[in-house]
């Protein structure tokens, strides 16, 4: 499939500021300036800055290096891991199925997965003043808006008291973070199935708690299907938007332009270590689980085209991914004083920003956003007619104020 005209220019266009009408040229100088100043002082080996306004790039920036011991520089089509991403994707190739009524929001997940009809919740009690926990029935099956809102009670078993239950069915800390499938030898829903034993961290549509859903969702959606997760959102987005960079994984070739890891704490740069905890199995590994909740790999160019189709309801340069009912629904608040309360709510795969001046953050009612564990984030502001990304790679990120820093000198550049 040939790639779309405006993709291709992006990635051949320097990576400067690329000053537009609606954009102050000095403010788009003061962002440049901040992430230069962020990659000098050892905070980030380097870091990809894209912003489109009515669909058009008025600001792009590639800064650092993608690879600081192999001397190899950061560009505009430099690969990046872009972990919790991936759900957003994965929940926009599920509403595809919900639009052909496949499958719906309230159906128990037990249609596709019967071992999950009788689950299990880790309910803590009192003993002689020290609390302990033990597995309660739990209250009512999930359903796929569970997974969708992660209100179906599912961590990822980082708890001190799931830890290492988890961890012995290769969940857990066993996966590294928790998140992480790309070393497994086995596809994602036997990757998953132990899920359906194990205790959830709270009942069904309590609790707002973030964890597996997301992969749980894409091997249900390998069940319906009838293919690969990959295959699946090959077939209904990237391929139909030419997102042709986004992928679960590489090749040796392609690996060339994969960013290196990066680990950020007490103010010093080091390289992260191979593995799970690391560089990760995305270069030549086993490609078997493919993890919806934190699989995909993508660039910025790639990614900004999947956001500027939700921010045009659904439908990108002729190529309808999604109805515009559909967007709306994934774009409004699910779950109430679940997530944040009034300020900030939850959709189906988004934050969505309700009260900017209550939740403190620059945007308008409605933008929604989120981000990735390598500190990459996005975000829609439909109000300003705006998508925005940012991509870096660093695990952890501790102290880093890149994500709030980088939104607040976007907006400043606005006029």
């Amino acid at each position: 499939m040939r790639r779309p005209l405006s993709v291709l220019l992006l990635a051949l266009l320097p990576a400067v500021v690329v000053a537009q009408d609606g954009v102050s040229s000095a403010g788009a100088e003061h962002l440049t300036r901040y992430l230069d100043q962020e990659v000098a002082g050892g905070r980030a080996a380097g870091i990809v800055a894209l912003v489109l306004r009515d669909g058009q790039v008025v600001y792009q920036h590639a800064n650092g290096m993608a690879d600081r011991e192999a001397g190899r520089p950061m560009a505009m089509n430099t690969e990046f891991r872009i972990a919790s991403q991936t759900k957003a994707i994965t929940t926009v190739a599920a509403m595809t199925l919900v639009e052909e009524g496949r499958m719906g929001l309230g159906d128990p997940i037990s249609r596709w997965l019967p071992a999950f009809a009788h689950t299990t919740v880790s309910e803590a009690y009192d003993s002689a003043g020290v609390t302990h926990h033990r597995a309660v029935p739990a209250k009512r099956q999930i359903t796929i808006h569970d997974l969708m809102t992660h209100t179906a009670g599912m961590s990822y078993g980082r708890e001190s008291w799931l830890d290492s239950s988890y961890a012995r069915r290769g969940l857990g800390h066993e996966a590294g973070y928790g998140w992480y499938f790309a070393h497994k030898t086995m596809d994602i829903c036997q990757a998953i199935a132990p899920l359906a034993e194990l205790p959830l961290a709270a009942q069904p549509g309590e609790r707002w708690v973030y964890g597996y859903a997301l992969d749980v969702l894409g091997c249900i959606i390998e069940k319906e299907s009838g293919m690969s997760l990959a295959a699946f959102i090959r077939q209904r987005i990237t391929d139909p938007l030419g997102m042709l960079d986004t992928k679960f994984c590489l090749d040796g070739p392609e690996g060339q332009r994969l960013a290196a890891v990066y680990a950020l704490g007490n103010g010093r740069l080091t390289r992260a270590p191979d593995g799970p905890l690391g560089q990760g199995d995305y270069v030549d590994g086993p490609c078997r689980a493919f993890a919806g909740g934190a699989g995909l790999i993508s660039t910025a160019a790639d990614y900004a085209r999947f956001l500027e189709m939700l921010r045009e309801d659904g439908t990108l340069d002729g190529v309808r991914i999604v109805s515009p009912a559909t967007v709306r629904l994934m774009t409004r608040d699910h779950v109430g004083d679940l997530y944040r309360g009034p300020e900030v709510g939850f959709g189906l795969a988004f934050e969505i920003l309700e009260d900017p001046g209550r939740a403190a953050r620059y945007g308008e009612p409605g933008a929604y956003s989120w981000g990735g564990a390598y500190d990459t984030m996005y975000w829609v502001d439909p109000a300003e007619h705006l998508v925005a990304v940012m991509m870096v790679q660093l695990l952890p990120a501790n102290g880093s104020r890149l994500q709030d820093r980088y939104k607040t000198l976007v907006y400043q550049m606005l006029r």
